[in-house]
């Protein structure tokens, strides 16, 4: 069957390195940098954060929320502002955060006016939007909820009185609010978009006949390509996966529960570009087998099977593991898997090589290792071309599941657990990185076109096809080959 979000109790489940701080780098270590001051056990209740070996491993919620904000003298750390507001959303609504931070600011903000240091106010101001800023950037979407954009304005306003008129942190306020309102508004055309984007229409097939005249149009007749192909799958990859934002992915650890299969839980909106990045790789599996149980001829079978094994290695080559394990998803299917007199006339050295590449023992080894090559390349690349890295969603989603499945939120002290957090966010922010490459490859309409809206055989439509180019050589197959007869003859 096509993957899915919904996990198998028999599948295997991939395994994330428990030693976090060997895997972490210094960007994202949670270590305090140079310059950047750092809250001292004393300070404000943030003797209840634990560090180890200058990393903070864990606290009490309120002592990270009181780490979040800026003093005077303190601004945190970037990777820690990203971190904690990705991951506080687990434990309090962003609009309730917004409100602590903004209750922080007016008791930190009536101590300095208790004692007239004006230059300190406005520093302190200044420090306060730079990390609204942060945040309005790192998650604009936070904002569409009305209650969290009353506190931003609450809080930007108490800020605003410390300065003169058109002064240096109104207009940084009026610029930040500016960007997000943008933000807000290019959310609200995405949407929009999403509403057309809809699944290819399942064919169900001709009573019987599943097979369609010999001169209709097929992926060959579109492109002959694989190397072209291949692009324009790299396209539409990268521009479904960039709606998905990290708040997105946040939904797998604060929305799942076993109970419910594994499966993503929670508001459709939240979930709805993880679903339909899902369901884009399905489609295509399903494309793939379509494309080759339609075809009358076996020959020209054994050329569409040989086409989609070069489109796949085109895609290993650019770095596009997704439409690549879609593609051999669709060619395991069962009623493409069962065509035996077809295969054996398919060149099929290139379609082990590739399956080796997805083999699933030892956790994907040979993909992992595969993408550890690609992201090392990534980060070398002098060219958009060699930045493209787009992993198997399907196994990322997992990886970040099982994570939060083999570790607690929170510790026997009551602590949240954040060395946890710090390895879910950095796992989070590659994937973001990846997300943001621009395609190099000049788009092509026809090609996507057929892509994303060439009917799809359902999977009884795919059995017909299959059979009726090679018959059933089993007592299973029989069974099954008469049942969906009589089915499809009952219904006529």
């Amino acid at each position: 069957m096509p993957h899915s979000l919904i996990l198998s109790s028999q599948e295997t489940m991939p395994q994330t390195s428990v030693v976090f701080s060997s895997i972490l780098g210094p960007s994202c270590s949670g270590q305090v940098q140079p310059g950047m001051g750092e809250r001292g056990a004393g300070a404000g209740g943030s003797g209840d954060l634990i560090f180890q070996d200058g990393r903070l491993i864990s606290g009490s919620l309120e002592a990270l929320m009181e780490h979040l904000v800026p003093t005077v003298d303190y601004y945190p750390d970037r990777t820690y502002i990203f971190t904690f507001l990705l991951s506080s959303r687990v434990f309090i609504p962003p609009h309730d955060l917004l409100a602590r931070v903004g209750q922080i600011c007016l008791e930190q903000r009536q101590q300095l006016q208790a004692g007239s240091e004006k230059v300190k106010l406005k520093s302190f101001s200044a420090k306060i939007v730079q990390l609204l800023k942060e945040w309005t950037e790192a998650f604009p979407y936070d904002f569409q909820d009305e209650k969290a954009m009353a506190e931003l304005k609450a809080i930007t306003h108490r800020v605003a009185q410390c300065d003169e008129e058109n002064g240096t942190v109104k207009k940084a306020i009026a610029q930040m609010t500016q960007s997000l309102l943008l933000s807000l508004a290019a959310q609200s055309q995405l949407q929009e978009l999403r509403e057309k984007l809809r699944s290819p229409a399942v064919d169900k097939g001709p009573v019987l006949k599943a097979k369609p005249p010999a001169a209709q149009k097929d992926i060959l007749g579109v492109c002959c390509d694989p190397l072209v192909l291949a692009q324009q799958l790299t396209h539409i990859e990268l521009e479904r996966v960039s709606s998905i934002h990290p708040e997105d992915l946040m939904q797998i650890v604060s929305h799942m529960d076993s109970r419910d299969k594994h499966r993503c839980r929670g508001d459709l909106t939240k979930t709805y570009s993880l679903e339909a990045y899902d369901n884009w790789f399905n489609c295509l599996s399903m494309l793939v087998a379509t494309e080759v149980c339609r075809v009358v001829k076996k020959k020209h079978r054994t050329r569409m099977l040989e086409f989609f094994i070069d489109v796949a290695r085109e895609c290993f080559n650019i770095g596009n593991f997704n439409s690549m394990m879609a593609i051999i998803s669709g060619m395991n299917l069962s009623p493409v898997a069962r065509l035996k007199k077809t295969w054996s006339k398919v060149k099929t050295a290139k379609f082990d090589v590739l399956e080796h590449h997805m083999d699933p023992s030892s956790n994907f080894c040979n993909y992992r290792t595969a993408l550890q090559g690609a992201t090392q390349r990534s980060q070398m690349a002098n060219s958009s071309r060699e930045k493209i890295v787009i992993p198997v969603f399907n196994l990322f989603v997992k990886d970040i599941y099982f994570l939060h499945k083999i570790h607690t939120n929170h510790l026997p002290n009551g602590h949240i657990n954040f060395k946890k957090f710090w390895e879910i966010s950095r796992q989070i922010h590659e994937f973001m990185t990846w997300t943001q490459v621009e395609c190099p490859f000049e788009k092509d309409k026809k090609i996507q076109s057929y892509l994303l809206t060439a009917p799809i055989y359902s999977e009884e439509a795919l059995f017909i096809a299959s059979f009726e180019s090679e018959g059933p050589e089993n007592h299973m197959e029989k069974d099954s080959w008469k049942t969906l007869r009589t089915t499809l003859l009952n219904r006529a």
